[in-house]
């Protein structure tokens, strides 16, 4: 999906669909009382008829608004003004992506970005529409075998948004936009992660996807591997491993862009590809999703690639241990006695 930032008049703007909001006492957001105004009180009757009651999330797709330059009018539910936080911002961000999924508009102007709300400045709330909107239509078809009717379906919806700020406010949008655009694309690669089949991605996977973010943007990587493990005593990481076919990985990541006396922060992330158990076996109706044991690792991972993106000025370290927990004649038996790295056993 492709964004920008622009300052543009609602009731003049050629889209395809423009996006405003509608409070629950029935006050319109301002770019809606420009296209009201523009329509000659189109957008009041409408609310005055309880068409839309502004309850937070509802929406009402208009066509060919009177006065308008726009195909559509999509109106958005805000809920209670003096509730209207983060939280309901985001909840109506997502709603509108949810009403133009069915509708044939490409082309959207949000105009929400206008609504003020607590606590929020202009780059917080642009980073957070677009983190949003990214979020809502993120699709999982890595392993999916396509078909064309599949790509027809696949290519509905909006591919180009506008989002419209005051014109002494681009700046601080456009800086906006590039955090919400990293902190989707972190989420993503952690939904990517935690949805791939576990015969795909293993500890050697994992390792991997963090070898090769580090050669893009620059941070440091280190791989443990079963021999550096078993020098540094870590008897009880090991044992989980030991009944499975795929060696264990321990992934260290440093992102260390602030200063040198800055405390570092630390992001553990379990890293169990898949966790049948081992000979304790668990329940095999839902063992399937024993492959989600790692989405502590893909959180650190998708935090590491945001991070990196935006070229945070901090000290951040992400250690992740991973392997995988399978029963097996070598696998580690109930009552065994380890050594873990502390020394206890």
């Amino acid at each position: 999906m492709e964004f920008s930032i622009k300052n543009v008049n609602a009731d003049k703007e050629l889209s395809d669909c423009v996006i405003v909001g509608v409070y629950e006492s029935k006050k319109l957001s301002n770019s809606a009382v420009a296209i009201d105004v523009a329509s000659a009180g189109y957008l009041a009757n409408i609310v005055k008829r309880g068409d839309m009651d502004g309850k937070l999330e509802s929406t009402l797709m208009l066509h060919n608004v009177p006065g308008t330059s726009c195909e559509r009018v999509l109106l958005i539910g805000l809920g209670k003004e003096a509730d209207f936080f983060e939280k309901q911002f985001c909840k109506a961000t997502r709603a509108s992506v949810k009403a133009l999924a069915s509708a044939g508009a490409v082309k959207a102007t949000n105009f929400l970005a206008e609504l003020p709300v607590k606590q929020l400045n202009t780059r917080r709330k642009i980073a957070l529409i677009t983190e949003t909107v990214l979020d809502a239509s993120y699709k999982f078809d890595a392993i999916k075998r396509k078909k064309d009717d599949d790509d027809a379906i696949a290519k509905k919806g909006i591919e180009t948004l506008t989002i419209n700020v005051a014109a002494n406010e681009v700046k601080e949008a456009e800086a906006g936009l590039v955090d919400g655009q990293a902190l989707a694309a972190g989420v993503s690669l952690a939904k990517d992660l935690g949805n791939l089949p576990p015969n795909v991605c293993t500890p050697t996977y994992l390792a991997e996807q963090a070898l090769s973010m580090g050669k893009n943007f620059g941070f440091k990587v280190e791989i443990l591997e079963r021999d550096a493990l078993k020098k540094l005593g870590m008897g009880s990481f090991l044992a989980v491993s030991q009944g499975s076919e795929e060696p264990p990985r321990f992934i260290i990541m440093q992102h260390l862009k602030g200063k040198k006396d800055q405390k570092p922060v630390v992001l553990v992330g379990k890293g169990i590809t898949f966790d049948t158990g081992g000979i304790s076996l668990k329940p095999g109706s839902e063992m399937d999703e024993m492959k989600y044991d790692m989405c502590g690792a893909a959180s650190v991972l998708g935090t590491f690639k945001a991070i990196a993106t935006m070229d945070l000025q901090l000290n951040v370290i992400g250690i992740i241990p991973s392997c995988e927990n399978m029963p097996d004649g070598r696998a580690t038996r109930p009552g065994d006695v380890l050594t873990s790295m502390s020394g206890l056993t």
